[in-house]
């Protein structure tokens, strides 16, 4: 079941917010993008990464999810130099039983963006 809301970005290309599967979904990456604008959030790294995990919360929302079940996360990072700031934000948003995580380093990322993270969600 794809899964789809107007409180996140719509997707840029051919892809889905999210799909559900059995009892799994998977959550793709979000950016900055505010979706009431269309404008990309960078004026900090706090503020970007806010924006990214409010697109995700939005996703989750309307698949009638939320962060607590949440069991894998991906952070991509346009410089590693900004993982302690990235972490402390998305750390706020869960409150146990944190999920499983990597956090890489690439070159570059959609529109130019210093951070971009992907969820996978269990909900039995």
């Amino acid at each position: 079941m794809i899964i789809n809301t107007n409180n996140a970005p719509a997707p840029i290309g051919p892809y889905s917010q999210a799909v559900k599967a059995g009892d799994f979904l998977f959550c793709s990456g979000q950016v900055a993008f505010d979706p009431s604008t269309g404008e990309l959030v960078m004026d900090n790294i706090q503020n970007e990464t806010h924006q990214v995990m409010k697109n995700i919360k939005a996703i989750l929302d309307e698949a009638g999810c939320d962060f607590s079940k949440v069991v894998k996360t991906t952070i991509f990072l346009s410089d590693m130099s900004l993982f302690a700031e990235v972490n402390e934000v998305y750390g706020s948003y869960f409150t146990s039983n944190f999920p499983a995580r990597e956090t890489v380093a690439v070159k570059t990322l959609p529109r130019s963006v210093n951070v971009e993270i992907s969820v996978t969600v269990y909900n039995p």
